[in-house]
């Protein structure tokens, strides 16, 4: 297909153009924006790779221009970009691009997206081809029904037309070859008997079919094709236009474009974590270099994040794979008890101690031993790990010889442990033994690219235990899951998620199906950017929270205001009053 690139950048643009060509490609290749709308108002280009920092017009002008144009729907539009912020990609969308690749560009990764923009080409193309070959039936409708079957036999589109009673009377050969059912042993029964579909799936195709024309969508449904399972169509609805009673039921099969999607997702996952940012990447390496060696890991990172996840990878990855894993929460638990279940005790070593007992670290042996919120533990626990740490060996209570133990320890916080050490209540020798290797959880709200993803695993897990047939998170719902805050992070997501999933009662989640706190976050300031109500005002801690929430919001005053609950007018009297100058 003629595909136009726009790149300033030659060596990229020279790489771009060959790969093109080698997958069949008629590639057009301009330097700046100014000389590609030039090219594209000459002759359209189903497919455009377009740099966004372009010299004079740039890359998101550009895309609206041909969005705006009259061949503009029928182009798919990749930006490619260095830019890779949730805002970035915001923008990328509201300019009317299908995708965006980032750079430097991934070799694998520009194959995958080529294949799925080219499937979305030749869909655009075939749905181009469908619609003009149905203006012409519906020409033909009003002089001769015969001709207009005739057509409709031939579309590659599937087609099945149904009586103003709802009986089926006509199914075109692609529809006999998609839905695997042949046009004698269907005609006349009711549609929603002649389609292969599952109760929910007819349900949602006959509410679609209900509505006006002008507000209706189309219907993306999963069903078992002849030779196959899990097939994908896509179903558009149309009245015939002599009776709108009367049904035109247009199929698409889409599998092919879905199975590119999820090979796509399958990039986008690494053990059982879930991302494809840049943060989240770099957690990705960093897992897979420790897993290597027998080092000692800190895992940090706030509540909520998935520091046993980062956990159980590193053991999967590594040697002691076929070891044990044990986790063990250190918060809330009493010294005796905490150093009894981690080290193990003798018969009468203590009041109750009935029995030789082999604690964790001797449980684990061969394996993994992972120590959740390591900040808690107690003093005295704290050397008996060191002793651990620095001889490998660890001694029952009650008993005074040691035992060597074959264990790697893992450890995970969300204190600042350095401020924990300067404080005194946690040492700081251990400190260093423990900080060997360390791995940075980045919080939701710094990778929130991650988020569409995040959420269609958990609904994928969710939808399967409470046997809810929810498949999808409507636009405006994912609109509001991007700009929550999520102090929670992502366990606070999988619970919205849950919660969205009991709550719908249909396919696709809609934003009354999301907590109030998600749904209507104009209701109160995230937490992260809240001031105090009470108390003397700390000018410098005021000016920090107003800084991070304007960086937060990207530089928008208004959406900032809103972060930290207070109105603009307030908003900018206190940038006045601490001398804090923006730029525009």
């Amino acid at each position: 297909m003629k595909t136009l690139v726009v790149e300033d950048d030659p060596f990229i643009r020279q790489l771009l153009e060959e790969i093109l060509r080698d997958r069949g490609h008629d590639p057009t290749v301009c330097e700046d924006a100014e000389s590609a709308w030039e090219a594209y108002q000459a002759e359209p280009y189903p497919l455009v790779l377009l740099d966004w920092l372009l010299d004079g017009m740039d890359g998101l002008e550009l895309c609206r221009r041909m969005r705006a144009s009259p061949q503009g729907e029928r182009s798919a539009i990749v930006m490619v970009t260095v830019k890779d912020g949730p805002q970035d990609l915001k923008a990328c969308l509201e300019a009317g691009a299908d995708d965006y690749l980032k750079k430097p560009i991934d070799i694998e990764l520009l194959s995958v997206r080529l294949s799925i923009a080219e499937r979305a080409v030749e869909q655009r193309q075939k749905r181009s081809e469908a619609e003009a070959r149905v203006a012409e039936v519906v020409e033909e409708l009003r002089r001769s029904r015969d001709d207009v079957l005739a057509i409709l036999d031939e579309l590659r589109i599937g087609s099945v037309i149904a009586n103003e009673a709802g009986g089926v009377a006509f199914v075109s050969k692609t529809a006999q070859a998609i839905l695997g059912r042949r046009s004698d042993d269907v005609h006349g029964s009711p549609w929603d008997e002649a389609l292969p579909l599952e109760a929910d799936a007819v349900s949602e195709i006959r509410a679609m079919a209900a509505r006006d024309g002008r507000d209706r969508s189309k219907v993306t449904v999963r069903y078992d094709a002849p030779g196959r399972r899990g097939a994908s169509l896509e179903v558009e609805i149309r009245d015939d236009p002599r009776d709108a009673r009367r049904k035109i039921f247009l199929l698409y099969d889409v599998t092919e474009v879905q199975e590119l999607r999820r090979a796509l997702d399958e990039r986008s996952s690494f053990q059982d974590m879930v991302g494809r940012s840049q943060p989240i990447r770099q957690v990705f390496e960093q897992i897979q270099q420790v897993a290597s060696v027998d080092s000692t890991v800190l895992i940090e990172g706030d509540t909520g994040t998935g520091k046993e996840l980062v956990a159980r990878a590193i053991h999967d990855c590594s040697h002691r794979s076929d070891g044990p894993f044990i986790p063990v929460n250190c918060a809330g638990l009493t010294e005796s008890v905490l150093a009894s279940q981690l080290f193990g005790h003798k018969r009468g070593a203590f009041t109750g101690a009935v029995a030789d007992h082999e604690g964790l670290f001797e449980a684990a042996s061969g394996g993994t031993l992972f120590l959740d919120e390591i900040g808690d533990i107690p003093p005295s626990v704290q050397t008996s790990l060191l002793r651990f740490l620095q001889e490998r060996e660890i001694t029952r209570l009650g008993e005074s010889k040691p035992r060597k133990v074959n264990v790697r320890v893992l450890c995970a916080t969300h204190r600042d442990l350095a401020v924990e050490a300067e404080k005194g209540s946690f040492r700081q020798d251990l400190l260093y033994r423990i900080r060997v290797a360390r791995i940075q959880l980045p919080a939701l709200a710094q990778r929130r690219e991650d988020i569409p993803l995040l959420a269609g695993a958990f609904l994928g897990q969710l939808a399967a235990e409470t046997g809810k047939d929810v498949r999808e998170v409507s636009h405006g719902a994912m609109r509001l899951l991007m700009d929550y805050g999520w102090p929670g992070n992502v366990r606070e997501l999988r619970s919205a998620i849950e919660c969205a999933v009991i709550r719908c009662r249909g396919r696709e989640i809609q934003v009354d199906d999301l907590p109030p706190e998600v749904a209507q976050p104009a209701a109160r300031p995230s937490p992260r950017f809240a001031l105090p109500r009470s108390g003397p005002p700390d000018p410098e801690a005021e000016r920090s929270r107003i800084l991070a929430a304007l960086e937060s919001a990207g530089g928008n005053r208004s959406r900032a205001a809103k972060l930290l609950g207070m109105s603009r007018a307030t908003f900018y009297r206190r940038l006045d009053n601490l001398d804090i100058v923006l730029d525009g």
